[in-house]
């Protein structure tokens, strides 16, 4: 049996459960206490990050790295373009929201106020949590823009660029900071998403201690 060793408010976790099961590939989920590095879970990756993926016989970690290998050996429904620079565009997409939203936001919102403390780092910064509020309005003004020329974020098609930033913004909503309001277009669009049949094992996760608002699991929020 496949399996996918994650954390469930992990984005980069969830982008690969995204790809998983929008393409109908069965896994069996493993919570990691990644942070505790336990022997076995360093042989699997000795990066010590999930998600790592058994999958064909293979140990997989690096989430694009997973979800292109999962594009390659199970391309239908695709989530990649056909053309070069459609491909480009969704692969920039994939990046900016796993490198720049990620330390502008998702490092600044959920790691400070889940991460730290499921991890007992602490107490979360509120330096860096008034930066995260501030700067997801940038970007969640980015996707509006976006999306005012687009079915989807990185053209008329869904994408593995839709899926990396739903991964976020999904985890972001579970503790209330994503201020759906702000942009009509990114509230259309992120319901449709959060419609389709592989969102449901996302939309039922529970943290203890982390319960999650009352909208996050609502279709018609």
């Amino acid at each position: 049996m496949n399996r996918l060793y994650h954390v469930p408010l992990s984005p980069f976790c969830r982008k690969v459960r995204l790809s998983l099961a929008e393409k109908r590939i069965e896994v069996d989920l493993v919570e990691e206490r990644y942070w505790e590095r336990d022997l076995d879970f360093m042989r699997r990756n000795p990066a010590g990050k999930v998600p790592v993926l058994k999958i064909d016989g293979r140990t997989l970690s690096e989430s694009a790295a997973i979800c292109e290998y999962l594009e390659e050996t199970h391309p239908e429904p695709s989530l990649m373009p056909k053309g070069a620079a459609e491909r480009h565009e969704v692969r920039r997409l994939v990046a900016w929201f796993d490198d720049k939203f990620h330390h502008e936001v998702t490092s600044k919102l959920l790691y400070e106020r889940v991460n730290k403390k499921i991890t007992g780092q602490g107490y979360p910064d509120s330096t860096n949590v008034k930066a995260g509020a501030k700067a997801i309005k940038y970007h969640l003004d980015y996707m509006g823009w976006l999306l005012e020329q687009r079915r989807w974020l990185a053209g008329d098609a869904m994408s593995l660029a839709d899926f990396a930033a739903a991964a976020h913004l999904s985890s972001l909503d579970y503790i209330s900071d994503v201020d759906w309001n702000r942009s009509p277009h990114v509230k259309d669009w992120y319901a449709k998403i959060k419609s389709r049949p592989a969102f449901r094992s996302i939309l039922a996760d529970a943290v203890p201690g982390f319960p999650p608002p009352q909208h996050y699991a609502d279709l018609d929020f």
